[in-house]
Parts: C-alpha cells; structure tokens; sequence
C-alpha cells in the first residue's frame, strides 16, 4: 500500500538528460552521467551519496538525515577531525556501482552527510582554500632545505581548515617524518600525505589532449592500467615517442582502447612472412588495414612498386593455391577486375584542351585604303623619305665640313707655336 501511495515526480521536457536532471549544476572533473536521473524513485532507492572534493577526490556518505539532495548541493560532510565541505555529484542506484568501482570494501570508510552547507560554513571553506596556494610554496622549500628528492605538486585543506592534505610525487621512497613535523610546525595544521603519479597529476590539473577533448584522466577514468610500445604496434602506430605520450609525458591510456579489436582483427590476416606467387610476378606483404581486413602487397621486398590491395580471405585464397601448386593470373580475382572496371570515375574532362577558358588575343586589322587615295599616300610617303634622307646628308656635309675646319685651326695653332720657339 505504502508503495501504491507514494507520488513521484515526473520530469519532462528541458527537465530530462543532459538539461538539467543528469549533468546540470555539474563541472566537476570526473563526471558521472546520470542516466537514471529521471526514473521515478531513484533518489529514494538508497541513502548513499556521491560528494566530490578539490581536483578529483570523491567520497561517498551516508545521507542519515534524509535531506532533499541533489546534484550540485553544496554540503558538510564527516571529517576526521572535524568536517570538510563537498559537492554532491551523484545520487541513486549508480552510486552502489560507483562504490564497487572504487574497491570501498569496509563500512567504516563510508561516514555521513552532517547538513546542507552555511554561511559559516563557507566562510570557513573559502578562508582556508585561500591558504593553499601560499601553503604549496612554503612547503616546497621546506622540502628542499631537507634535501628529499621529491615534489609537491598540490595542497588541499579541510574545509574546516584544521587539516591539509599535501600531493607529492617521488621516484623513490622517501622518508618524510622530519618534514610532517616541520609542516605541522609551520602552519598548525594536520598533516596528511599522499603519493601520486605522473598520471593522477595530470588528472587533477586537467586540460585537454590533443584529440581536442579533455583529458580521460580529468573526466572519467579513475583506474590506471599500464601501457605500454606493445599497444601501439598491434595498432601499426608510428613508434613515435612525441605523438605516443600524453600531457603526463607518459604513453597515453587511450592507446589500450582499441587493443583487444585489433588483435581479434589481427587474426584474420595471413602472415607476413608469406609470399604470394602469381603468373606475372611474386609479391611481398607491405602493410594492412587491420580493422577493414584489407592487405597490401607490393612486388618489391623494400619499396612500394606495384602495390596491390586485396581483402584478408583472397590472400588466403591464393596461399592454399600456391601450395598446391598453382598461380593465379592476377592478384584481384576476375569478378572483382570487372566490378572496378564498372565503378571507374569517369573524367567528363579527359577530351578537353585545358586552354579552354583561356582569352585568345584579337589580332588588330590594318584598314584597307582603295583607289586613288592610296597612290597619294604613296607619293606622300616617298616624298617624305626622300625629304628625309637629303637633310640627314645635309648635316652629315656640315657635321665632316665642322671637323675639317676644326683639324684646321688645330694645325695652324701648332705651327705658330713652333715658330715662336724658334725666334727666341
């Protein structure tokens, strides 16, 4: 009866998916996507609440007070000691899932949700949140002053301000009791540390890859599995390390993605090693699309020369052929040959002169000039040559007249001045 009595909400319209019920109020990393957000009765189904803290720290509570929560619900929760401040990102059924998925095997590792967050509260939250940043600095000298071979790469306080948590990186293990004493001196805080990896650092610095989207270590992947150059040549990717590392500078984890398809399509190829034999020559294996089932064979061992593709079963084909002792004319079978033959492009411009479109030159036409007009202008145009020819023969008369008178004057100048020499 009880169950017969219970009014649910019915949401409809912008009130489902991803507007507002499942994603809204969320821009947190490591996001959950509700996709029973707006099934009636989910938040009723369990008193188990998802709270994400700074970066990707997630926590999951009791809620023993029954509160109305929601997605994006600023609350208290359990601290020890005191009480730490979160953001409720996941209610319902998915957080039972959620709590496996983090391997949280013990009761006493789930606490309670104290109440919805006040202004106190925040007030609190805020003054302490302020101090990180200064907090990192400081403590990075200290660490170097002890000389330990490590990094501290971030500093989350409580919410409450009376403990902080400080992310360090290290190859080695490193002996840290003399630095959690000089923390808790410097800044009369509690002292917790914690180790994390190239990988975890990224995912609480976040960013995006370079596929355009945001980091996976940032948004949803909580477990790391190790990859590795194998990964990448299953695939027949470059083993180039630039394009293979991610923003942690460690191989990326989406290369693990796809490994367990291409190796299932992996098996459908003949081998390498296997030389085709046809009438008109042998061919070698150069290179395959795994996932089409597609395989490239070329006629030289080394270079790319009359390279063929065919699919993964006519090469199968042609190597039980082969070891029978027969050679197929051609690499592609003949249905194929004609299929291809039928589906060519056709070049609708193979007969055209590419100068097509090209501005021919008009030639300028001479004006034709009949009857007497053109004997006039022939007259005209003698006269004018013979007028022309007479005054350069005239000038060149002057021109050599001017030179002879000039040797001239030249000649008689000499000959004064000899004389004179003479009389004195």
């Amino acid at each position: 009866m009880e169950e017969k009595q219970r009014t649910y909400e019915i949401r409809t319209g912008c009130d489902r998916g991803l507007c507002r019920a499942a994603v809204g109020r969320q821009d947190r990393q490591l996001n959950t996507y509700d996709w029973l957000a707006d099934v009636p009765g989910n938040a009723e189904t369990t008193d188990l609440v998802e709270v994400q803290f700074k970066h990707t720290r997630k926590g999951y509570y009791h809620n023993v007070n029954n509160l109305p929560l929601k997605k994006g619900d600023i609350v208290a929760v359990e601290a020890n000691p005191g009480h730490d401040i979160g953001v409720v990102t996941l209610t319902g059924r998915l957080v039972n899932l959620q709590i496996k998925k983090a391997n949280l095997k013990s009761e006493d590792d789930i606490k309670r949700i104290y109440r919805l967050a006040r202004q106190i509260d925040m007030d609190k939250f805020h003054e302490a949140k302020a101090r990180e940043h200064e907090t990192m600095i400081e403590s990075r000298e200290i660490a170097k002053n002890l000389g330990l071979d490590m990094k501290i790469g971030d500093v989350e306080y409580q919410g409450d301000g009376q403990k902080a948590i400080f992310y360090y990186i290290a190859d080695e293990r490193v002996d840290f009791r003399q630095l959690i004493k000089d923390l808790a001196a410097a800044f009369h805080v509690r002292i917790e540390m914690k180790q994390i990896g190239a990988r975890q650092e990224a995912g609480r610095i976040g960013g995006t890859g370079p596929c355009g989207r945001e980091l996976c270590c940032a948004t949803w992947m909580k477990n790391f599995v190790s990859v590795s150059t194998g990964a990448a040549r299953i695939q027949d990717i470059s083993l180039n390390p630039q394009k293979l590392a991610g923003m942690c500078a460690k191989l990326k984890c989406c290369l693990n993605y796809e490994v367990d398809d291409y190796l299932e399509h992996g098996r459908r190829l003949p081998s390498r090693d296997v030389m085709l034999q046809t009438q008109d020559a042998d061919y070698y294996y150069f290179k395959a699309d795994i996932l089409a089932g597609l395989v490239t064979y070329s006629t030289d061992k080394r270079i790319a020369a009359n390279l063929e593709t065919i699919t993964a079963e006519r090469a199968k084909e042609i190597i039980e052929m082969n070891k029978r002792g027969e050679k197929p004319a051609d690499l592609q079978p003949a249905e194929e040959k004609t299929r291809r033959e039928e589906q060519a492009p056709v070049d609708l411009l193979a007969g055209d002169d590419i100068h097509r479109f090209d501005k021919a030159k008009k030639k300028k036409k001479k004006k034709k000039v009949n009857g007497p007009d053109k004997a006039d202008k022939s007259e005209k145009a003698e006269k004018a040559d013979k007028t022309e020819k007479a005054d350069k023969a005239e000038k060149a008369d002057k021109t050599e007249k001017a030179e002879k008178a000039e040797k001239a004057e030249k000649a008689g100048r000499h000959n004064e001045h000899h004389r004179t020499d003479k009389e004195k």
